[in-house]
C-alpha cells in the first residue's frame, strides 16, 4: 500500500530466509528494538552468528517489488528451500499486513509460480527483465508488446526505482539481502551490466525477451476485510 509496507516486505525477505526463523521474528524484533532498520537486522545477524550462524534457504540474486506483485531470481540452497522460503515469507508478511490493515484471510492470489533457469543466457536476460523492464513498464506499460520508445527514459526510471536490485548492479547500493553469485562474474562492473541492459532495450536482442515473459509471481488480493 505504501513505502512502509514495501520496506517491511524487504525486511521479511531477509529474516525469513533462514531455516530456523519463525513467522513471529518481525514482531519480536520490532517489540524489542522499536522501529526496524537494517542496522537492527545486522545486529540480529551478529547475534545469530555467535550462536552458530544463520542457515539461509535460498540465495536471492535479484528482486523487484511492483505495485501488486513481485519477482525474485533465487537459487536453492537447501532441500525444498525455495518452497520453504516462499511459505515463510507469505505467512509472515500476511500476518503483518492483516494486523496493520484490520483484515483477515489470504493476501496473495494463489501459490507462487516458478520457472527454472536452464542456461546462462536466459539467466542474464531474466536479470534485465526483472531489474529494468519491470519498473520500465510503470512508465511504458506496453513496452513488451511494441518495444521501448525511449531507452534513456526507461534506464532513468530503473535508476530511480528503489524497489529492485538494479541499484545493486549499477553500484549505487549494497544490500545485505542480494547475493549476485554467478551474475557477478557475468557483470563484474556496473558499466558492463548497463551496456547489456541498453542493448536489450535498444532491440538488438529483443527476439529473446518473449521467452522471459512471466506471469506475475504473486498478485495481491485485497478483498477480505474484518466486519
Amino acid at each position: 500500500m505504501n513505502d512502509a509496507d514495501r520496506w517491511r516486505f524487504i525486511q521479511a525477505m531477509f529474516l525469513f530466509n533462514d531455516e530456523e526463523v519463525s513467522s513471529n521474528i518481525l514482531w519480536k524484533l520490532a517489540n524489542e528494538k522499536g522501529r526496524l532498520s537494517f542496522r537492527t537486522l545486522r545486529e540480529y545477524i551478529e547475534k545469530e552468528n555467535n550462536r552458530g550462524g544463520r542457515k539461509p534457504l535460498v540465495k536471492i540474486m535479484t528482486d523487484c517489488l511492483m505495485p501488486n506483485h513481485f519477482h525474485f531470481l533465487i537459487k536453492n540452497l537447501r532441500d525444498d528451500g525455495v518452497s520453504r522460503f516462499m511459505h515463510k515469507l507469505g505467512i509472515g508478511y500476511t500476518k503483518y499486513f492483516n494486523e496493520k490493515y484490520n483484515r483477515v484471510g489470504s493476501l496473495f492470489q494463489g501459490p507462487f509460480k516458478a520457472v527454472p533457469v536452464e542456461n546462462d543466457l536466459y539467466l542474464q536476460y531474466l536479470l534485465i527483465y526483472i531489474n529494468v523492464i519491470n519498473p520500465g513498464q510503470l512508465i511504458e506499460p506496453n513496452l513488451e508488446e511494441i518495444g521501448v520508445k525511449d531507452v534513456r527514459k526507461i534506464m532513468a526510471a530503473a535508476n530511480d526505482y528503489s524497489w529492485s536490485a538494479h541499484l545493486e548492479y549499477i553500484g549505487k547500493r549494497q544490500s545485505i539481502i542480494i547475493e549476485k553469485d554467478i551474475l557477478g562474474d557475468f557483470f563484474p562492473a556496473p558499466e558492463k551490466y548497463e551496456k547489456f541492459a541498453r542493448e536489450i532495450l535498444l532491440g538488438r536482442q529483443l527476439d529473446l525477451i518473449g521467452r522471459l515473459v512471466l506471469e506475475p509471481s504473486v498478485k495481491l488480493g485485497l478483498t477480505e476485510k474484518k466486519k
